[in-house]
């Protein structure tokens, strides 16, 4: 169970106080809405009627259908506990990254750490903030099995931590907005642009454990426009060939681009 900050225990006092139930009730609702992204809970509780479901600007469901009394109430405090949470939270809610599916196997992603780490009502988790300090705050916060995500679009970079090694990737001109991992066998991880479905290897590594990378000179994944030429594609498909050779990308995603950059010929 996630420990309450200063400023967290000090509202549960006052919700305590304003709606007359006891502080464990807040603390749990408090969690269950945090839980929820701040728009939804679910909870189950003896002081709200046992388990229900609540929904910001939509419906209140409790055990006791027809306890219109305790519907509001839940709505109130919950409603309540969403605009305190929104005023507390360091990294907005918004910022999780999307679902995504690869080979018919849907994946998805979830917002890392929302309690403990992105809001100051809750102590936060020491494992937490596991990216570098230098990167400062991340735009958006993602993990999907025993892979973490960090996005800071400001400075065109992504932290992600498997195991215990801690990579950081050059996001380069890509507008990142969702990942997905292969399922199975294979271990490939894709991210969304607005240029697609690329792969992450494909992007260069400034530092593993804070030690900085050397990488080759990455491809430009912008659109080509009717002005490039077939040299220019060649170009590319060489910069493709060293990093398929120093196993930067698969043989199957070195086919895949090639054969899109010859489609453009």
């Amino acid at each position: 169970m996630p420990q309450l900050s200063q400023a967290g225990q000090q509202l549960v006092q006052d919700l305590s106080q304003r709606h007359g139930v006891s502080t464990d009730a807040v603390t749990h609702m408090l969690i269950a809405v945090s839980n929820g992204n701040g728009t939804m809970a679910q909870f189950s509780h003896p002081e709200f009627g046992g388990s229900g479901q609540w929904m910001q600007g939509g419906m209140t469901m409790v055990s006791d259908l027809f306890n219109y009394q305790l519907k509001s109430r839940v709505n109130n405090i919950c409603s309540d506990i969403a605009n305190q949470l929104a005023n507390h939270q360091l990294v907005p809610f918004s910022g999780s990254f999307q679902s995504q599916s690869q080979n018919g196997v849907s994946s998805q992603t979830q917002a890392a750490g929302a309690i403990g780490s992105a809001n100051s009502l809750f102590v936060p988790d020491p494992e937490s903030n596991w990216w570098p300090s230098h990167l400062g705050s991340p735009n958006a916060l993602g993990s999907q099995n025993n892979v973490r995500y960090a996005y800071f679009a400001n400075i065109s970079r992504l932290a992600v931590k498997t195991g215990s090694d801690v990579w950081v990737y050059d996001t380069l001109n890509h507008q990142i907005g969702g990942f997905s991992q292969q399922q199975g066998g294979g271990s490939s991880i894709t991210f969304t642009s607005q240029f697609g479905t690329i792969s992450l290897s494909s992007l260069p590594v400034v530092t593993r454990n804070g030690v900085t990378q050397s990488q080759p000179q990455p491809m430009n994944y912008a659109p080509s426009s009717n002005s490039q030429n077939g040299e220019s594609v060649i170009d590319t498909l060489e910069r493709l060939g060293g990093l398929l050779q120093k196993g930067y990308i698969t043989a199957d995603e070195f086919a895949t681009k090639k054969a899109d950059l010859l489609s453009r010929l």
